[in-house]
């Protein structure tokens, strides 16, 4: 058999050299590009700039293998962003699971993460927070047989004060504190969903330009919430739920909120009305050890003077006997190192006035 001619040691060296200079050219596998929806209704898409400074925000942080998808465009905003999306405005969740809309959407764009901001004006229309969550399952199944795989981020939706809906108030609260066990029930290992919280500490007044939609305050603090969950997600790690008992939701209400700081024993307290209606209210009280030694155990009490009355509370057991109030810890929050707080919340009705009152705070 005739022997192959050996290659010129300049030629080999040239090839090896040709072959380095491609690999450094073409560099390492890029990582796969995830895709990202955002679904929900005007919030989300019209035009929803929260999107904008999220996507910027992933990218300055080295996020880069993303990609926002969904069957509409960007609607303008002042930065450059990926602005494809599924937010509908004037949307229903319940009619959008209803009319398998999701489907169609999901099978165009073929996502890997969906983040969901949907229910605002299911709960305008007043639909039944039990209709609400039927749809989110229905969706969260259709999500599932689009890619087994789905991550999905929840939200609790921003509050809501509109001109034309004195009640939308208390039915977000409502639809918020039965999204976390919704969301337990409904998570699997495989296809996990995590509650984003975009309730808390957004204000109707100072973040809304109507009492519903986001301005630029609101979309800066609706992408501060998405970005910790997402990024855990982007990294390969799921974030921690929230947990499935009841939530406490609080926000600022349409005027200042008052509050009464007092304390004795060790133990201080503070009242403060989160968020206001026509004939309805949400409270929180902020429980802090104001001394130099662990506690076990806390008790704050108040009368209040406008015949208000407690309706719902979480995070403590509150009992109420004319005008007096009792909220105790619950076994997972009374012990407090020095300086550390727990806090609890409630809905209460008030008919007359409804300032805040004096509370005290006592050891045990």
């Amino acid at each position: 058999m005739p022997k192959m001619p050996k290659m010129p040691k300049k030629s080999a060296l040239l090839t090896a050299l040709v072959l380095l200079i491609g690999f450094l050219i073409a560099g390492p596998a890029e990582a796969a590009t995830l895709r990202i929806m955002p679904l929900g209704d005007s919030i989300t898409g019209s035009p929803g700039c929260w999107r904008s400074i999220l996507w910027n925000r992933l990218q300055n942080s080295g996020y880069t293998s993303i990609d926002f998808v969904g069957t509409l465009g960007p609607q303008g905003c002042s930065l450059p962003y990926d602005g494809d999306n599924e937010g509908h405005g004037g949307a229903l969740v319940t009619n959008v699971a209803d009319q398998n809309q999701l489907p169609g959407w999901l099978s165009a764009t073929q996502p890997d993460i969906v983040l969901m901001h949907f229910g605002t004006n299911d709960v305008w229309n007043n639909r039944p927070t039990d209709t609400i969550l039927a749809a989110y399952s229905k969706l969260v199944d259709q999500m599932r047989a689009s890619n087994p795989n789905m991550k999905i981020l929840v939200a609790k939706i921003i509050p809501m004060n509109p001109s034309t809906c004195s009640e939308c108030g208390a039915r977000a609260v409502a639809l918020n504190n039965a999204i976390p066990g919704w969301a337990a029930g409904k998570t699997t290992a495989q296809s996990p969903i995590v509650v984003v919280d975009q309730w808390t500490g957004f204000s109707t007044s100072a973040d809304t330009y109507d009492g519903v939609h986001p301005n630029s305050s609101g979309d800066q603090k609706m992408s501060d919430r998405w970005y910790p969950a997402l990024a855990a997600l982007l990294s390969g790690t799921t974030p921690s739920p929230s947990p499935s008992a009841s939530p406490s939701p609080s926000a600022s209400p349409s005027a200042s909120p008052t509050v009464t700081p007092t304390g004795s024993g060790g133990c201080a307290a503070t009242y403060t009305i989160t968020n206001q209606w026509t004939g309805g209210f949400q409270g929180d009280v902020t429980v802090k050890n104001s001394g130099s030694a662990a506690i076990n155990g806390w008790t704050v009490k108040w009368t209040f003077t406008g015949g208000q009355q407690i309706t719902q509370s979480w995070n403590g057991t509150v009992t109420q006997s004319g005008a007096d109030v009792t909220a105790k810890n619950v076994n997972w929050n009374g012990s407090l190192a020095p300086n550390a707080t727990a806090s609890f919340g409630f809905l209460g009705s008030w008919s007359g006035g409804n300032s805040a009152p004096a509370v005290t705070c006592t050891v045990g």
